[in-house]
């Protein structure tokens, strides 16, 4: 009996700069060192959409170890067109101890030395994107001083 194995596919969907605060330190608690950074806006750009995040949003972190941090975004985009797009990205963040303490502590760590993957999922009212509301996503990330670099995935 052959079995037919559809191999899925990604196709680059959009890459979103986020503009962030400084860290609001929680303290150590059961889940790891938690933390909740700020979004206070940020662009977005892609083949088939543009617009900017808008401020209000926020990655709660839990920092497990000293090599690995759990993130977990939720923040609203609004496009060009004027519809709105809620986004709730997870995903972790692994390196070095002494690169993530260097990202903990704000400072600048090369992209190429983090390992920062998330699965995002988008809800929207808009028609035009209803077809967010229905595909599975995957996204790489990179921090900067001051925002964060998403590069986010259709599945195909």
């Amino acid at each position: 009996m052959t079995v037919s194995v559809l191999t899925p596919s990604l196709e680059h969907f959009c890459t979103v700069s986020v503009e962030v605060g400084a860290p609001q330190e929680i303290g150590e608690t059961p889940t790891g060192r938690r933390r909740v950074i700020p979004i206070l806006g940020g662009t977005v750009e892609g083949a088939h959409i543009g617009g900017h995040v808008l401020p209000g949003g926020a990655d709660f972190q839990s920092i497990r170890s000293q090599t690995f941090t759990d993130i977990h975004a939720r923040y609203v985009i609004q496009t060009d067109d004027n519809e709105t797009i809620y986004v709730e990205n997870t995903g972790i963040r692994t390196g070095s101890a002494e690169d993530i303490a260097a990202l903990a502590e704000g400072r600048s760590v090369p992209p190429e030395r983090i390992y920062f993957r998330s699965y995002p999922r988008f809800e929207t009212a808009a028609p035009r994107l209803a077809w967010l509301n229905t595909h599975l996503f995957v996204g790489t990330g990179a921090r900067y001083i001051n925002r964060v670099e998403l590069n986010f995935f259709v599945v195909r």
